[in-house]
Parts: structure tokens; sequence; C-alpha cells
């Protein structure tokens, strides 16, 4: 894999030669967007010009619309690989830098495609679309930018336990630049930004049952400790901290650990895991253009209006899980479902099922798609756990063939998945995933 990153640094390194423009799509996630602030961060050092697009997924007019556009290279990061067929046919240079699941077609002499999954490396736990981004600029010396795709990674949830194949080499690679530093802590989020009882309540991986999302529950949870809920973590004295440590590792043990951070950042993006919540909460909001400028380098006005958008995302995210304990899924005989037409749980849909399977609001045992509907199409979002995967569930999988069936597209990893398909199709498409999974789980 490291060969085929090799040949993109090479094409790169021949365009930047030739002072071409650099075009960049990317998808509109945390990860997304870190790989393109790995793309641009190189490219602005190596003094190119470039034009970066963030989209929430690659479709054909926008497909015909590069192909028509006057570009040396194209970028695709964090998406691109279930296209390759379409991009094989661009008069110009491309790399696909993506992770998720790949199609049968092969790359054109044209194309570089960067993806684990064509080297049998899992592309939902060990490299992210961020990191293959990374991987794409690694030769051009450009190890110093290693935490952005690291970012990525805790964007698609792929650091919480510790990272694992090609993600550690770019620890590594990120630690030997002296740019990332790890050590044991508490993994709340805004220690130095949010009253405890909202830290705490906010705190979405490691999930804390009776406390993620539950504001009410949080300051119960402070008040039996005599812990006074309105402080920050970073004003508690240390006996405070040891106490609250101690209690949240009795919820969740995973609580404490190791801890990445970039000694050089200002304290609010110190952390990796929180700077990429920033970025999510960017993305959610449709401000992607502001979540690539942070990264880039901008600060000040444009991480308030960021951190506002983290502090309203976060508590749509709470409102949607008041929503699921309230209502609940709708249960098949192997997958579950939500479906809402309210418009702040359309936007959290995704991150709700997910969080509600890991706090047990829903049935670990299921996969539970979120569906939202969008005029005349639904939203789909895919969830599952790692043992289900283990018993043979592959979402990615499914929900690309089943809304193939209906005119619609999708794809994803085998524990996250999105697809879009028409809304007069919704009871047969959830129908067939249901078939799908039962088959995929009775043939493993």
């Amino acid at each position: 894999m490291l060969n085929r990153a090799s040949e993109a640094s090479n094409v790169l390194k021949g365009h930047i030669e030739n002072n071409n423009v650099i075009r960049i799509i990317s998808h509109n996630d945390a990860d997304g967007i870190s790989a393109a602030a790995v793309l641009a961060n190189a490219l602005k050092e190596e003094k190119v010009q470039f034009h970066t697009t963030i989209v929430p997924r690659l479709k054909e007019d926008l497909i015909n619309q590069l192909r028509h556009e006057k570009h040396d290279l194209v970028i695709f990061s964090d998406m691109g690989s279930s296209f390759v067929g379409e991009l094989n046919s661009f008069k110009c240079d491309v790399i696909i830098a993506d992770h998720h699941q790949v199609s049968d077609v092969e790359a054109e002499s044209n194309v570089v495609h960067i993806n684990p999954h064509l080297f049998d490396i899992d592309g939902s736990r060990d490299l992210s679309g961020a990191g293959s981004s990374y991987l794409a600029v690694r030769d051009l010396d450009k190890k110093h930018l290693a935490y952005f795709a690291l970012i990525g990674a805790f964007g698609d949830m792929q650091g919480q336990d510790g990272f694992t194949g090609v993600n550690k080499l770019i620890v590594d690679d990120a630690k030997q630049s002296g740019n990332l530093e790890i050590h044991d802590g508490l993994k709340i989020v805004s220690k130095s930004s949010e009253p405890l009882f909202k830290s705490l309540a906010y705190t979405f991986s490691p999930p804390l049952p009776g406390i993620t999302g539950d504001l009410e529950g949080s300051t119960e949870f402070l008040e039996r400790m005599n812990l006074s809920y309105g402080i920050k973590f970073s004003d508690l004295g240390e006996e405070e901290k040891d106490i609250l440590k101690d209690e949240l590792i009795k919820i969740n043990p995973d609580i404490f650990g190791d801890c990445y951070t970039v000694p050089k950042e200002i304290p609010l993006l110190r952390d990796l895991e929180e700077y990429s919540y920033i970025l999510d909460a960017c993305g959610k909001n449709k401000k992607f253009g502001l979540g690539l400028s942070i990264a880039l380098g901008e600060r000040e006005k444009a991480l308030k209006t960021a951190t506002d958008l983290q502090r309203k995302y976060r508590d749509q995210l709470v409102k949607g899980l008041e929503w699921i304990k309230k209502e609940g899924s709708v249960n098949l005989s192997h997958i579950q479902y939500l479906y809402s037409e309210d418009k702040v749980l359309k936007s959290v849909m995704g991150t709700i099922a997910s969080i509600g399977l890991s706090i047990n609001l829903l049935d670990d045992s299921k996969p539970v798609l979120g569906l939202s509907r969008l005029h005349k199409d639904i939203k789909v979002s895919g969830r599952t756990t790692r043992q289900q995967v283990e018993n043979g569930v592959n979402l990615g999988k499914a929900l690309q063939d089943s809304s193939n069936n209906f005119g619609g597209q999708g794809g994803g990893h085998d524990i996250a998945a999105g697809a879009m398909i028409p809304f007069d199709s919704k009871d047969n498409f959830l129908n067939l995933v249901n078939d799908m999974v039962e088959y995929q789980i009775n043939n493993d």
C-alpha cells in the first residue's frame, strides 16, 4: 500500500513542479474535512494553487462537471472508490484517497487509487480517508501533517480503542515529527470550556450510560459526589479530579486512557479528538469552509463561530437521544430503524443511532438504520456494532445492493454505511435490507 501511496506522491510532485492548479473534492464529515486539510496544507506549503470543494456525497452531475473542467489533476479524498469506472474516463490525472468499500473496477493508468481494502486492510478500523490522503503526500516530506490524519481517524470512530494497522504507522510519524504527544487522562470533552455537567453529558465516546446525552443524569451523578456541577473540569482540585476519575471508571473503564494532543496548538484544539468534534460540528451544520479554514490556521472569530456550532450540535444530539428514549426504534426480524421528518432530528440521525447503540438505548444485537426524509428521497444512515460485523453483517454491502434495487445509491463500511433512496421505496427497501442482513448472518 505504501508503494501505491508513493505513486500518488510522485504524481503530485510532478504537478507541483509544473505549478498546476490542483482540484480537491472531499467529504463533508470530520474525516473528509481532515482529509482535505492534509492535502490543502501540503499544497499551501508547496506554494501551488488549489481549489477545494466539500460535498456530502459524490454524484454523477458533479463527476460530469469535473470531467469538463480544465484541470491537470483532480484528487478525491474520503470518497471516489465506488466511482472508479467513471473517473477512469477523465482526460487528466486522478488520485483517489479513500477508505470506503471498493468496486470491482480496476483503475486505468491515469488514476492512482489508494484504498486499504485493495490491500486487505480494514478501512473501518485501520485507516481513515484522512489517513489515505496523508499517505498520498507523506513522501513529500509532510510527516508533520500526520496528526490531521489522526483527527480524521477520530472523526471516523477509529481511535477510541487505540490505533491499529496503518494508523499506528501514522501515529509514529506524528510522534517523530514532534507534533504529537500521548498521555493518560480522562477522555471527557470540553474540559476548559464547558461546565462539568455538560462536559460529561456531551461525552459520547467512550459512552457513559446514564450520563451521556442526559444533562439531568449528569447533574445528579455529580451531586452524589458533592462536586459542583457548574465548575469546569480544569478548575477542579487534584483530589476532586481523582474522585471523579474513580467514579467514571466504574461506569466505563475506557473513559481513562491515552489522550492524543498537539502541544503547539491552542488549548481548544490541542486534543485531537476534541479537534475532530469541532470539524464534525462544522460539517453537520453545512459550514464546510469554516472547518477547513480552521484546519488551515484560522483562529479567533472562525473558532468562536465553530464552537458555537459545536454547542448547538451537542444540544441537538441530546434532544435526539431524548427522542429515542421516548419513541424507541421500529423492529424487524434482523434490523431496527428510526424515522423522522423533524428538521433537527434529521441532521443528527446517524450520530444518535450510533450513540443509541453504544449506551444501550437501542438493541445492540441488531443494526440500526436512521431514516430522514429529504423531499422525495430518504437519507439512510446505518450503524451496527463490531460484534455484529464479526457475526457476518456488512452494512456497506447491504445498503449498496438494496439501494441499487430502487434506483438509489449507497455504500460505506461494514460497521457504518449510508444510502439515498426514493421515498416511496421506504418499506420495500427496509424489508430488503432486513433480508440481506439475515442472509449475511446465516451465510457467514
